[in-house]
């Protein structure tokens, strides 16, 4: 499959790499009905709502193509391993089919990876042929060694994503932390960059650094400037 950049990206396929974000803790019942419905209308590829609203973003997107995801461990990855494994089949049994779990992050930075390798293994095993797994480093807190083990411990432990940020640490992604994840992991292993990606040129920076999901809160307004930009690559 050929790599998404920049130059050729279409508005439909920009779309299809956004997880609109609805996870900060002030939202209401119809802040989260009005963000499911700006996803389902710009046909994006997730939502990523607290684990307390994925019921309600179940039923509001079904018929859409749009998937529903939740947050596991969010957003200091402090819970124990059994609670995110609890977590995780929680949020399945109610309608996620696709998990952004913290990693346990004081383990990773005590140089404790067994634990670390074994929490993700026992996520992805929760939701094994059920949702898609996203494992947040959280990168902020990590230096760049750590990033590169972090991102071979995910793939190690057999997840789909390695993802930068959760949105609530001093920084998010930069470029150079996704090329650095990117050369750390396999093909086999996608990248998602999270926190600081509101304008659409950062959208289509991080694109070219590798990530080929992205977590926004300015779906609209990124997606409506590229219709606007490059009105000949709608489709």
């Amino acid at each position: 499959m050929t790599a998404l950049n920049s130059k050729t990206i279409t508005l439909k396929q920009l779309a299809k790499t956004i997880d609109h974000s609805l996870l900060t803790p002030d939202l209401n019942e119809e802040d989260v009905k009005a963000g499911c419905e700006l996803a389902a209308r710009y046909q994006v590829a997730s939502v990523c709502v607290k684990p307390w609203d994925v019921r309600l973003a179940a039923g509001v997107l079904a018929g859409t193509d749009v998937k529903v995801g939740t947050v596991i461990g969010f957003p200091h990855g402090s819970s124990t391993m059994e609670t995110k494994v609890f977590e995780a089949r929680k949020a399945i049994e109610d309608g996620a089919v696709e998990l952004d779990m913290v990693i346990n992050i004081g383990a990773m930075r005590s140089g404790q990876y067994d634990y670390v390798r074994k929490e993700i293994h026992e996520v992805v095993e929760a939701a094994r042929g059920k949702a898609l797994v996203k494992v947040i480093l959280e990168n902020a807190y990590l230096t760049k060694e750590e990033i590169a083990r972090g991102s071979q411990l995910v793939e190690e432990a057999g997840a789909d994503f390695v993802k930068t940020s959760t949105g609530f640490a001093p920084t998010g992604a930069t470029i150079d932390d996704l090329k650095l994840m990117r050369e750390s992991v396999s093909e086999k292993v996608k990248i998602k960059a999270a926190h600081g990606i509101r304008t659409l040129d950062s959208l289509l920076e991080v694109i070219d650094a590798g990530a080929t999901r992205v977590g926004a809160r300015s779906t609209a307004a990124m997606l409506d400037e590229f219709a606007a930009r490059y009105p000949d690559r709608l489709g």
